[in-house]
């Protein structure tokens, strides 16, 4: 399996298909190449911090091991209706299976590690 960039790219910039990123079988996910897409609201400040929220995440937990695209809702309407976007800032997690979904800014990180599958959640 290749190895996912560091690279954040912006909308406009997307890869063509998802289907060589897949996971082989059996690999666990604390391992996998993760492909992110953050949808937000041109410079809000609620997407400001989203944005810079889970890039910090992203580099202290998923160093080496990501593909985050940030995705202006305002200029990629069609992206965020296909995604059946319905508040920002949404953060999909695309890979690892399974597909997950994030609002907010991403500023619970405990949840935000959870949702990425980083954290097993505490009883």
């Amino acid at each position: 399996m290749k190895k996912a960039s560091e690279k954040i790219r912006l909308a406009g910039t997307r890869k063509p298909g998802l289907a060589a990123e897949m996971e082989r079988p059996g690999s666990h996910s604390r391992q996998a190449a993760y492909v992110l897409r953050l949808y937000v609201s041109r410079s809000t400040l609620k997407s400001e911090r989203a944005v810079k929220n889970i890039k910090q995440v992203c580099e202290e937990h998923l160093k080496g091991r990501y593909d985050l695209e940030v995705i202006d809702i305002h200029q990629h309407a069609n992206l965020a209706r296909d995604e059946q976007i319905v508040a920002v800032s949404t953060l999909i997690k695309r890979l690892p299976l399974p597909l997950q979904r994030l609002v907010g800014d991403m500023s619970d990180l405990d949840r935000v590690l959870f949702g990425l599958d980083l954290k097993v959640q505490e009883q």
